[in-house]
């Protein structure tokens, strides 16, 4: 059993975030502490000089209040939104936070993901902590 689970939450269709919370919730002990987690791509600054003062600022505050209704069911599940790259900043996030466990839904691999790998991959290959891939 777990003691602080993190469960990474992308708002693609084909990710089964659901069923990922579900797991989550399965394998934390009681009183554990379960994390969505959602990991905004940073925009590049030659671009970000152009957006009007604070946007990106409403940007996440928008993306988390989203991110808390989609999983209004779960009222003990904390709700973080953070910007960077998905894979590395997962792997941060569960190493700079004390999480034992990572929780993350992947699609079925391609083609494509030989080239360029997926986050779930990036995931697997780099934590300090378990990680559980739901399909």
């Amino acid at each position: 059993m777990y003691k602080h689970v993190l469960v990474p939450i992308a708002f693609d269709e084909s990710r089964d975030s659901k069923g990922a919370l579900e797991i989550a919730h399965a394998i934390a002990e009681e009183g554990a502490k379960i994390t969505a987690l959602h990991v905004v791509e940073e925009i590049p600054s030659y671009v970000a000089q152009y957006l009007p003062e604070g946007q990106m600022a409403q940007n996440l505050t928008d993306i988390e209040r989203t991110l808390s209704e989609k999983i209004a069911t779960d009222a003990d599940v904390e709700v973080k939104v953070i910007e960077g790259h998905a894979g590395h900043s997962i792997v941060e996030y569960a190493r700079d936070n004390g999480c034992d466990c990572i929780v993350i839904a992947s699609h079925r691999p391609g083609f494509q993901d030989i080239f360029l790998g997926s986050t779930a991959a990036r995931v697997v290959r780099h934590a300090k902590c378990a990680v559980h891939v739901v399909r």
